[in-house]
């Protein structure tokens, strides 16, 4: 199953930057950049940290593809 997310809508909403996210969650822009291009799967404590950073359930950032 492929993970598919919000992150780029998200962070379009909040006005920031791949850079900003990352320095927020501890990641590199380049991680970002492959998290919402869909190469990438976070880890759950990352997936967490991303969806405490927008106020969000993870669930609101991240969902399997096919469900919805």
């Amino acid at each position: 199953m492929k993970l598919k997310n919000r992150l780029r809508v998200l962070r379009a909403e909040k006005e920031i930057s791949q850079n900003d996210l990352a320095e927020e969650v501890g990641l590199s822009r380049q991680t970002i950049n492959s998290i919402e291009r869909g190469k990438f799967n976070p880890s759950i404590i990352t997936a967490l940290k991303i969806a405490d950073y927008f106020e969000v359930p993870v669930e609101d950032v991240f969902k399997l593809e096919g469900e919805e």
